[in-house]
């Protein structure tokens, strides 16, 4: 049995066609599934229906997966000892990488990251639980999204779920803030314990798409935000002090600020260069692009995507035992072209998050999910507003789950425009039809 291929249920394929590739059926119950539709109307950065040239989290998953694709086919040609097959985890089939890229925003709520942050904030103040992104993705692939003829999710291959899994820890554990429900996290850690993974590390295909995501963060976004002239390409913004003290003062506030060794460099000084090496090169393909802004903007971004997915490798990590697929440089992990990749992510979050107008924009939604919460929270009242099928699933399942995890499902599983159009049901002053369908 190839335990790679193997799924929590439906051993027997009773439901699915013999003529396919078990990934194929993974990369079709996927694109094919509602959560997946749902992200073109979820926010990336902007939000969604802004304006018909922004990414959406639908666009950004997409690009995700064809950054990943192509690099997981490169690094099979380059690292003879993945063909040798020793280890399910120390794999990279492109197959899987893509699936994995597709799936690994479904979780997000409406409104990006502030949506998902006032949820958590709901669940933990009022009742002790927890929302988070990545669990809410297993929690829709092994629950709440329905195919034909099962009742379990889209039960995908034990490869493409665990290729999706990169925080390896159960949330419910204290102090965790990443990781997975432990409804789900039961099943995932039995697999994990089937292949041999060592605890808290990764598969080589989740490391991959992890890494992807933040190469389509740290360029695409920027993109968008020269699109929208919230990022201005001249030297008054780039060569502005207070540019760099708000990049500087990110980068030492991330949790994760260890990890990239800043100590050990003058950031201030790594900051400035990044960003007049941006502006430089966006000044030189300018004069290439005869003063075009559009094509200026797709070749920096295209240059960019390509410097950071050429040196996507693979090395030794002492301090697991385990590999680490990481940016390289003859064989060693390149820390400086790391630390250049999140400054431009921490660029984009200065200039475009950190934006008074995205920052109302970002109130209002909190507004929004607060009172959509207050709307649904109470059982007896929330029966009478919910769509009948949510309550019958609940009836079903209301043993393994409590009526406040439904709700947090429920609106998480909205759209922006779909969450509007339930608060304007509930607050607005106008009428709407009765008759309109959800």
């Amino acid at each position: 049995m190839n335990i790679r291929k193997l799924r929590l249920h439906d051993f027997d394929h009773l439901h699915s066609s013999e003529n396919r590739d078990e990934y194929e059926k993974d990369y079709a119950r996927l694109i094919q599934s509602p959560a997946f539709r749902r992200l073109q109307g979820k926010s990336q950065v902007f939000g969604a229906g802004t304006g018909d040239y922004y990414r959406t989290r639908l666009t950004h998953s997409i690009e995700v997966s064809q950054i990943a694709r192509e690099v997981a086919r490169r690094l099979g040609n380059s690292y003879p000892f993945l063909a040798k097959r020793e280890h399910p985890g120390l794999l990279i089939e492109p197959e899987v990488v893509e699936c994995a890229s597709l799936a690994h925003d479904l979780g997000h709520p409406p409104f990006g990251h502030k949506g998902e942050e006032v949820l958590n904030e709901l669940l933990t103040q009022e009742h002790g639980l927890k929302y988070e992104g990545n669990a809410q993705n297993y929690r829709i692939l092994m629950f709440l999204e329905k195919r034909a003829g099962s009742d379990s999710g889209l039960d995908l291959t034990a490869a493409v779920l665990l290729a999706i899994n990169k925080y390896p820890y159960c949330i419910d554990e204290p102090g965790r803030v990443k990781g997975m429900y432990r409804s789900e996290w039961e099943s995932i850690h039995q697999l994990r314990q089937q292949w041999g993974m060592p605890e808290g590390c990764a598969t080589l295909e989740a490391q991959l798409m992890d890494l992807c995501d933040d190469i389509a963060y740290s360029t695409h976004d920027i993109e968008d935000g020269i699109r929208a002239g919230k990022i201005q390409m001249n030297r008054t913004l780039f060569e502005d002090d207070r540019m760099v003290d708000d990049v500087v003062k990110e980068i030492e506030e991330d949790p994760g600020h260890d990890k990239m060794q800043w100590g050990a460099i003058d950031l201030p000084l790594m900051v400035k260069q990044v960003l007049v090496q941006f502006l430089q090169e966006w000044e030189a393909i300018y004069m290439e692009c005869n003063r075009e802004p559009s094509r200026t903007r797709r070749e920096l971004k295209a240059r960019w995507v390509r410097r950071f997915a050429n040196q996507v490798g693979i090395i030794d990590d002492p301090s697991t035992g385990w590999k680490r697929v990481t940016l390289t440089r003859d064989g060693q992990q390149d820390l400086d072209l790391l630390r250049t990749m999140e400054i431009l992510k921490k660029l984009a979050w200065v200039t475009l998050i950190k934006d008074f107008r995205v920052q109302r924009l970002h109130k209002r939604s909190e507004i929004m999910i607060h009172r959509l919460w207050d709307s649904f929270k109470d059982e007896a009242h929330g029966r009478l507003i919910l769509p009948r099928d949510w309550i019958d699933t609940y009836e079903q399942q209301k043993g393994k789950w409590t009526w406040q995890r439904m709700v947090a499902d429920y609106i998480a599983g909205m759209t922006d425009a779909y969450a509007e159009k339930v608060y304007t049901e509930f607050y607005a002053s106008r009428p709407g039809s009765i008759y309109e369908m959800d």
